[in-house]
């Protein structure tokens, strides 16, 4: 006999986890597969753990530039071990709090490998030689993705690295290539910089951050440069020579080949989702561009089976996921969520300074046939910027000249991540120009740019 749910969810991640809760919340008997550690990629080796590593990173980096706030600090130095270790420990917490709130809403937990069989029935798989069966009307597909791999540049742990990799090594690599200019490649750029190794960054688009608006990855670029991080666009790695002491990393530029040789490689090429050998052949799931086709509330094309995260269209954020698991199983409780809009989900890049961003680009605004509006307010002429000794980047805001829709906004600097919110939230009431310049806001505060920014976009900005 199969043991029964209402809903089986297999993964554990920021869709599968949250997934699970919502739907014990609206009374159904849950589980959840699990093959490794509850909180999937994201808590164990990508959001958390990086974020932690890129504290200690900033942290340092204040040490370093004390006296810029008239205090004096005897020569700081890194201590690698230590910071690898701080973020692992943050992950091993917020893994224990994922256990506490399964236990909390009763979801049992399947330790194994998970697989979907025909007829709403699973198969977790513990050894080669033991398998259960359980068996759900519903089954949401939540297995998450893993670092993209090109065949000439195969992760074999010691020379060439990716991600999950870098988060476990426990010795501070002299030299290193970073293959990617998106925001891992970055992310990862700016905390080994930081802490004193000598970075490479190799990215095959023309920009980095090329997802970003064309200011926005501009103005990282500079940034980076003059750090003193080496940086090469418009450039591919062609080959990497994998020797006892250390990798040659043969380049072609726009300037010509070159090579460059470096203790370590960092491959950050984006992430794969990892669909196979899950069930979807023998189920007859449809695939669309390597991903799970599905509804706007996420059902596949098979009766009974949901896919959500980076399984399926979309940007592969862990924000994306979780509010995808939402609106997925409140829809399989019968209640009416609205769609998500993926036109108004924020991405934030934790570099220093940050990236934070929603909505239309300039460049995509003007190819949708808009005609838009465009205000810039820099933290330069920002008090609280200044007083913190954080004036790096600005806040950008694109409206419809027409009618005064907010299309999109596009920050860089410190604690951007956190004040993107603020125009999700005004975006997601059809808040205009009109009502953010009369909206007062606390003085002096890095948010300030945000409402000078939009005065900007209509001539209106007090401290431009």
């Amino acid at each position: 006999m199969c043991q029964e749910y209402d809903l089986i969810v297999i993964g554990s991640g920021p869709g599968g986890y949250v997934a699970a809760i919502r739907a014990a919340q609206l009374g159904m008997q849950v589980a959840v597969i699990e093959q490794e550690a509850l909180g999937g990629v994201c808590l164990n080796w990508g959001c958390i753990p990086t974020k932690a590593l890129l504290k200690s990173a900033q942290v340092f980096d204040y040490c370093n530039h004390a006296a810029a706030y008239g205090i004096e600090v005897i020569k700081a130095k890194p201590n690698f071990q230590a910071i690898i270790e701080r973020s692992r420990d943050v992950s091993a917490t917020m893994s224990r709090g994922i256990h506490h709130l399964f236990k909390k809403h009763k979801i049992t937990i399947l330790e194994g490998r998970g697989k979907l069989l025909p007829a709403g029935t699973v198969s977790v798989t513990i050894s080669a030689a033991v398998t259960h069966l359980y068996r759900a009307p519903h089954i949401v597909l939540a297995t998450g993705a893993r670092s993209r791999q090109l065949p000439h540049l195969s992760i074999d742990g010691s020379h060439i690295i990716g991600y999950r990799e870098a988060l476990s090594r426990t010795t501070q690599p002299d030299s290193i290539v970073i293959i990617g200019g998106g925001a891992i490649g970055c992310e990862f750029a700016y905390f080994y910089h930081t802490i004193g190794t000598k970075v490479t960054l190799v990215e095959y688009n023309s920009s980095l951050l090329p997802l970003e608006d064309e200011a926005v990855s501009k103005y990282i670029l500079k940034s980076f440069i003059k750090k003193g991080i080496e940086v090469y666009t418009a450039s591919e790695v062609t080959k990497v020579d994998r020797l006892q002491s250390g990798t040659v990393v043969h380049i072609t530029t726009p300037s010509g080949d070159l090579q460059v040789e470096s203790e370590l490689v960092l491959a950050a090429i984006g992430v794969q989702p990892n669909v196979e050998n899950i069930g979807l052949e023998e189920n007859g799931v449809l695939m669309e561009s390597g991903k799970i086709a599905v509804d706007g509330y996420y059902k596949t094309s098979c009766n009974g089976v949901y896919a959500i995260g980076d399984l399926v269209k979309g940007p592969a954020l862990a924000h994306v996921a979780s509010a995808e698991g939402i609106v997925c199983v409140e829809k399989i409780a019968g209640l009416t969520p609205d769609p998500l809009d993926y036109n108004n989900l924020p991405s934030c890049i934790y570099l220093q300074p940050e990236v934070a961003a929603v909505g239309y680009t300039e460049k995509y605004a003007k190819e949708a046939g808009y005609k838009i509006k465009v205000g810039v307010f820099p933290f330069s002429a920002s008090g609280k910027a200044q007083a913190s000794g954080l004036s790096e980047g600005f806040v950008k805001v694109i409206f419809d000249a027409q009618y005064g829709e907010w299309l999109g906004a596009h920050m860089v600097g410190a604690h951007v991540t956190e004040m993107i919110s603020e125009v999700v939230v005004a975006r997601k009431l059809e808040t205009t120009a009109h009502e953010i310049q009369n909206s007062t806001h606390p003085h002096p505060t890095m948010s300030e740019a945000i409402v000078e920014a939009v005065s900007a976009a209509y001539g209106a900005a007090i401290h431009l």
